[in-house]
């Protein structure tokens, strides 16, 4: 299973190019395997991504706008999502993952198991 995060590599927005950067930074902390899907140079990747986001997580006017997150093929969410899912220590949850032995979002499965 590979993690694929659609990005914008031209992006004007500052904010845009901050939430890209938080999610590949904590995937590669993580030790997470991703792959960048750049829109900006690849239509077929800007097309794929902008028909795989499912209807209620698209905007009301426009296209989604990245960073968008998928395992595979299977969408997993945008940047608030992904931050909300960090917050509450469930980013495995969240991209579909087991969390590995040792990290916080196994020890609080382990905790809930217990109770």
């Amino acid at each position: 299973m590979v993690i694929k995060v659609y990005i914008a590599s031209s992006s004007g927005s500052t904010s845009i190019k901050k939430q890209q950067q938080d999610v590949m930074g904590f995937l590669a902390a993580n030790k997470i395997e991703f792959e960048e899907c750049d829109i900006a140079a690849n239509e077929a990747n800007r097309k794929w991504m902008r028909e795989n986001v499912p209807e209620e997580s698209r905007p009301t006017t426009g296209n989604p706008l990245p960073p968008q997150i998928f395992n595979e093929s299977k969408y997993c969410g945008n940047y608030e999502a992904f931050f909300d899912a960090r917050e509450d220590n469930a980013v495995y949850a969240f991209l579909g993952l087991t969390a590995p032995p040792g990290s916080k979002e196994a020890e609080a499965l382990a905790k809930k198991a217990q109770q």
